[in-house]
């Protein structure tokens, strides 16, 4: 049987084996000089004065809620199709997520729903879906024109560049990044929160901490904080994951371009869009959009026979069990982010992915659609 194909895979080698190493025999595993050096590399390559490292994008994005002040009473208006984080973190500072719908295209927030939508709200969350950068040109000039912070969901994102060149996260708004196993750059687990410099980050720095004094020369504990540390050892990972960051999203891209050739002509197959302007996506997923009658669990389960891993990838918000509960969230309210959702599946990508393995991926998919070679 020929070997599995799984659905994301880290590209990890001699280097960051040796800055683990050099982490272990400092015996500094904590809030150390390598989280320093993490945060400010990646600060210089985005582009920004500060960069706060901490456990996950989650904790990053929370603590970017309590960084724009957004709290009891608040609606934020966010996508709902995306990784359930981005509306949780809403919900742990007694804000709550309003919704508005997507662009088909980008499957990012679409800035005509949300012109329509904002009346009354206290910010924007736009994410940065699959690395494609949401258009936060036209949400500044909506938020702007009311006042109101944004809080960029950037989890999936490094590397995306907006259609006036700069990086994501590197406009002014807080952002947060994720470094979960199957990221474009990965810490195992682990997030950075860009914010502005000064206040803002000491802030972050000490409620990651459990609202420990800055200094860290007492036991003083001088707001609400959290367990949001970064150990040594991710933070070593980081380092060198960062050092060959540029390398790693092209070598990404040209997976995708592989993926992007093979799959051109199946039809009803909707694959992700391509770069448009400026506009340039971080790959982090290969996502289609299966034909409207085909059956997904069907063609999942027929790629996983042939060794192939797959996975619906993702689930509207609004529709997860928690969110209909407690907010009676019903089908129908999205429909361009339930149809994308219903029919979307996630194929395997990884950055040191083989053309031989997107050839096999391909024609699998091919023969659970009923496509000739």
């Amino acid at each position: 049987m020929s070997e599995q194909i799984p659905l994301a895979r880290p590209e990890l080698g001699e280097r960051e084996e040796a800055l683990v190493l050099e982490a272990i025999r400092s015996g500094r595993l904590s809030i150390g000089p390598l989280t320093e050096r993490f945060e400010r590399d990646f600060a210089a390559w985005i582009g920004v004065e500060e960069a706060v490292a901490v456990s996950s994008g989650t904790a990053a994005l929370h603590l970017g809620v309590r960084a724009v002040g957004w709290g009891s009473g608040d609606a934020v208006l966010t996508s709902p199709l995306s990784f359930v984080a981005s509306a949780n973190c809403l919900l742990y500072e007694g804000a709550e997520p309003r919704f508005c719908d997507i662009d088909p295209v980008t499957l990012n927030i679409d800035p005509e729903a949300a012109a329509a939508a904002i009346d009354g709200a206290a910010g924007l969350l736009p994410v940065h879906i699959f690395g494609y950068p949401a258009d936060t040109l036209a949400l500044e000039a909506l938020a702007g024109g009311r006042g109101i912070p944004i809080l960029e969901d950037a989890c999936q994102a490094i590397g995306a560049i907006h259609a006036d060149g700069r990086y994501v996260g590197s406009r002014g708004n807080p952002t947060a990044f994720a470094f979960y196993a199957n990221k474009q750059l990965t810490t195992a687990e682990g997030g950075m929160l860009v914010t502005a410099a000064g206040a803002a980050a000491q802030a972050a720095r000490s409620e990651r901490n459990q609202g420990r004094s800055p200094s860290m020369e007492v036991m003083e504990h001088v707001r609400l904080g959290f367990n949001y540390r970064i150990n040594e050892l991710e933070a070593a990972l980081g380092v060198a994951q960062l050092e060959r960051i540029d390398d790693t999203l092209v070598r990404r891209a040209a997976v995708a371009a592989a993926y992007q050739q093979r799959l051109a002509e199946v039809e009803g197959l909707t694959l992700p869009c391509p770069d448009r302007g400026g506009e340039r996506r971080s790959w982090f997923v290969y996502v289609v959009q299966l034909p409207e009658d085909a059956d997904r669990e069907a063609v999942i389960a027929g790629l996983a026979a042939a060794g192939i891993a797959a996975k619906p990838y993702l689930p509207c918000i609004h529709l997860q069990p928690y969110y209909r509960e407690r907010f009676g969230f019903r089908g129908g309210e999205f429909p361009v982010a339930e149809s994308v959702a219903a029919r979307s599946l996630a194929l395997p990508f990884f950055t040191a992915m083989t053309g031989s393995e997107v050839d096999r991926v391909c024609e699998a998919l091919r023969a659970q659609l009923g496509v000739a070679p």
